[in-house]
This record gives structure tokens, C-alpha cells and sequence, in this order.
């Protein structure tokens, strides 16, 4: 069955909006392709109205929320390579030198802003602390098991788990003294934020690493990370956040070393030596 296209949608319900959903309205029918790329805060703000009533707006429409009315707007609006590779393509234009592209642009962007007390005072954080919880969900997990990775060589206590209810598990044991490390490319999944507040309601020390620094759980964290935006977010799994986080991830590795001296040291050497045993 074809979906009906979002744009139809919002012609045909004008007349039932109020004036603040119709200024909505308004902007979209004219700007439809500036409308899908915005953050839900970063397009409320555009416009000059509140997120809720973003959310109102598509509920009114038919959809069950925002980001499913962004889906369809995307779908009639964006082109599908575009959708894939979150930037215009040009016929014949090869993958390797597109996708290397985005991803250098998206690190010289994240590397220009980059705020390095910031990353000092995470590491810190994390040097200091007497548990350190890695989390994130879907493609931000592999993000976490990439931190639990470098992160379990330094000798910290770490903490990390794949899947949902098992993190939640793990934050509901947090305490004073303890940090998290939330990786969340957009920052607004409920299963997200639900961590985040249990963290937080524990008293642990949270640390946010996002692209979307206006999101809920931006708001949440005690420090937060950022990632450049790409070119389009209409891929939430967005390969070159991907890409620059895992750099940040690295920078966080080497900073916590640091700190911690000597120390690290000794338990990088221990963990190198039981694996060196292990090849031929």
C-alpha cells in the first residue's frame, strides 16, 4: 500500500490546524526540503514556535509523532541516493570518493569546534571514577563497545552491555562517585533518555557524545561531546558521526592514559602481554 504523500497530508488538514500549526504549515509547503534536515528544536526555532507544538502538528496530521511525519516528508522530498549517502550525488560520481568526502568534511567541522577543556574534563571524569558505564543503543552501541574496548585497557572499572534492559540493569546500580559515558547520535530515543535518567536520578556523573547538541538528552548530561552534524540527518545512523566519534572515542582513550599515568601504563602492558600469548 503507497503511503500518501505528507505534503498532500497537510494541504488537505490546512483548514482543521490552529494559526501556530498553520505557521508550520506554511514554512514546510514552501521550504519542504530545508524542512527535513533540522533537528525537531533546530526547525521549532526557525519557525518561531515550541517543539510541542511541532509534535501537536504531526499528530494532527495523522502520524504518531514527529519523526514519523519527518520520515515521510523525506521520502517525497529528499532524493534516494541522498537519503543513502546523506549528500547530493551526482550521476556517475564514484561511492569511494563521496563517502570519503563526507567523512573528512564531518571530522574538519567536528575538529574546528572541538572544545578541548571539555574532552579534558571527561577524561578526568573518567580517570576519577569507580565505575565508568559505556552505553548506547542500536548503532551507538557498537560506538559504547568500542570505548568498553579501548577503555577496559587502562585498568578503570568498566561497565558495558549490549542490550537494553541489561544497560538499564546496570544504570540502576549506579551511584555517587560513578561516570557514564551516552553515546546517542540524535539524543532523542525514549529508550535513550530512560538511561540517561536513571543515571542521572542514581547520581551518576553523565557525559553525552551526540551530534544533535539541543537534543533531550543533551540536556541531560553533566558534559556533552559533540559530533558535527552531516550534511543531512535524515540517516540517523549517519556513517560520518559514526566515523568522527570513534575519533573521539580514541582522543578519550589517550587523555584518560594520561591521567592516570603510570599506572595505565602497567595494566595496557598486562593486557598486551596475556594476548601476545595467545599468538603464534
Amino acid at each position: 500500500m503507497q503511503e500518501v504523500s505528507a505534503i498532500y497530508t497537510i494541504r488537505t488538514k490546512y483548514a482543521m490546524l490552529s494559526a501556530k500549526e498553520k505557521k508550520i504549515a506554511d514554512f514546510i509547503l514552501e521550504h519542504p526540503k530545508d524542512s527535513v534536515n533540522p533537528s525537531i528544536e533546530e526547525l521549532a526555532d526557525r519557525i518561531g514556535i515550541s517543539e510541542s507544538t511541532m509534535v501537536r502538528f504531526a499528530r494532527k496530521l495523522g502520524y504518531s509523532g514527529y519523526q514519523r511525519f519527518r520520515i515521510a516528508l523525506a521520502r517525497e522530498t529528499i532524493p534516494s541516493s541522498e537519503q543513502l549517502f546523506e549528500t547530493e550525488v551526482s550521476e556517475g560520481q564514484d561511492a569511494a570518493d563521496m563517502v570519503f568526502a563526507n567523512a573528512r568534511k564531518n571530522l574538519e567541522e567536528t575538529y574546528a569546534k572541538l572544545d578541548r577543556q571539555v574532552l579534558k574534563e571527561a577524561a578526568k571524569r573518567f580517570a576519577g571514577s569507580h565505575a565508568l558505564y559505556l552505553m548506547g543503543l542500536g548503532g551507538s552501541n557498537i560506538l559504547a563497545q568500542d570505548a568498553y574496548h579501548k577503555l577496559i585497557r587502562t585498568g578503570l572499572n568498566c561497565q558495558y552491555a549490549s542490550e537494553f534492559h541489561m544497560q538499564l540493569m546496570l544504570a540502576s546500580q549506579a551511584t555517587e562517585g560513578d561516570v557514564a559515558l551516552l553515546v546517542s547520535h540524535t539524543g532523542a530515543g525514549h529508550d535513550t533518555l530512560a538511561l540517561a535518567e536513571e543515571l542521572r536520578n542514581n547520581g551518576c556523573f553523565l557525559i553525552v557524545l551526540t551530534s544533535n547538541t539541543r537534543s533531550p538528552l543533551s540536556k541531560l548530561g553533566n558534559l556533552v561531546l559533540s559530533v558535527s552534524n552531516p550534511t543531512s540527518s535524515v540517516v540517523a545512523e549517519s556513517f560520518s558521526a559514526r566515523i568522527t566519534s570513534l575519533v573521539l572515542i580514541d582522543v578519550l582513550y589517550v587523555e584518560v592514559l594520561e591521567q592516570i599515568g603510570e599506572p595505565g601504563v602497567e595494566s595496557l602492558n598486562k593486557m598486551r602481554s596475556v594476548i601476545a600469548k595467545r599468538r603464534i
